[in-house]
């Protein structure tokens, strides 16, 4: 059986990282590819890889390049380019540069892969996703971003230490754009099934909510100087497995809503099925007054974003 060819675009901590989860899980052999500029770079990240196979046990083949031909006919391409958002730098600036990096890219994985499924990484994640669409000119259900499997992941964990229980048994779903707007489904919240409100005080739960919702920012304080990739990475790579071997998981992504809870032709977080074929069905859920009113403010805001960047990239 001929395995998955699988690139991450951008060999900096976040497509390093998830060139390593993906290739100790055997989902297939990697191209690890950075700009130009970075000259040996990628090869280096990729050779230093490779040396760990014989220590974790896996066969995937991983390959650092600066050149998409070697990326050629790629079964799913993950996309982490971009800059981070730097101290004096604008939202319009970091929109504009990150926006012509994605545009890019986009332009050679039409080229060298065209058959791909997509999944952008890159920040502003809802906007990106949005613009990796367009210049591709992909299906829809095969270029998508990466944001709800990172953030639910968050979410889980805070409720699992706040009841010091395993995670494992804390479920949970959040809808909405990647940042402050998102929105985590009180209703959805579960641990093996009995529904968090009637685990934890409102006051917490909110607490808890408001925590995820600044999820990232936390680590970026933290670090100081640089962000969170280790969980970034890991989430990711739980997309590309449910692509690679066609797992039919229940995940939420940021995908492309039309009529699907009235977005009217944006990227958002919402649940769907990723399988072999990407998104192959997006789930409306029935929401509660409180989170048909946050999911609408989070999605205006999604708008906003991509129509200033659109302004800015004419």
């Amino acid at each position: 059986m001929r395995r998955a060819k699988i690139t991450i675009v951008g060999a900096g901590n976040v497509g390093a990282t998830t060139a390593h989860w993906c290739a100790a899980a055997e989902l297939g052999d990697i191209v690890l590819l950075d700009i130009p500029q970075m000259e040996t770079m990628p090869a280096g990240k990729a050779l230093d890889l490779m040396q760990a196979s014989p220590i974790v046990g896996f066969d995937s083949q991983i390959t650092g390049t600066t050149n998409y031909d070697d990326t050629a006919n790629s079964d799913v391409v993950v996309v982490t380019a971009g800059i981070p958002r730097k101290p004096g730098m604008s939202r319009d600036d970091l929109l504009k540069t990150n926006a012509g990096i994605v545009g890019n890219v986009a332009e050679q994985i039409k080229r060298s892969s065209p058959q791909a499924v997509v999944i952008v990484v890159s920040n502003p994640l809802d906007a990106m996703v949005q613009r990796a669409a367009m210049v591709t000119g992909f299906p829809k259900n095969r270029v998508f971003g990466q944001a709800g499997v990172l953030d639910t992941a968050r979410y889980r964990t805070f409720l699992a230490m706040e009841l010091g229980v395993s995670v494992e048994d804390v479920q949970a779903m959040l809808l909405g754009g990647h940042g402050d707007t998102m929105v985590p489904l009180r209703s959805a919240a579960t641990v093996s099934g009995i529904p968090i409100s009637q685990l934890i005080a409102p006051e917490r739960f909110e607490a808890i909510i408001e925590r995820t919702r600044q999820g990232g920012g936390e680590i970026v304080s933290l670090l100081k100087t640089g962000s969170a990739y280790y969980a970034p990475a890991a989430a990711t790579t739980q997309m590309v497995e449910a692509i690679v071997r066609d797992k039919k998981r229940l995940l939420p992504a940021a995908a492309y809503c039309d009529k699907e809870y009235g977005v009217g032709g944006y990227y958002v977080g919402v649940p769907v099925i990723l399988g072999a074929n990407g998104i192959e069905k997006i789930i409306e859920l029935d929401l509660t007054a409180t989170e048909k009113a946050e999911f609408q403010n989070s999605v205006d805001a999604v708008k906003g974003l991509v129509e200033a960047m659109n302004k800015l990239t004419g």
